[in-house]
């Protein structure tokens, strides 16, 4: 059976953190890092997903002369 914390314990262990931790360039595997690493692959993915999107729109204009 699962142990239920009751608010206040869980109160004392989450701390809140500041914004400017958050966005704070740390090396090795922080939280940081993976607020970082969720960022730049999302930044990848759109530019990316953008890229085909207007390769798509451009070529088939050019290819139908």
């Amino acid at each position: 059976m699962m142990v239920v914390e009751s608010e206040s314990q869980q109160r004392q262990q989450s701390q809140p953190v500041d914004a400017g931790e958050l966005n704070e360039w740390r090396r090795g595997f922080t939280p940081q890092a993976e607020i970082w690493n969720g960022r730049l692959a999302m930044l990848g993915l759109s530019l990316g997903l953008l890229t085909l999107i207007l390769v798509r729109l451009f070529s088939t204009g050019l290819s139908a002369s």
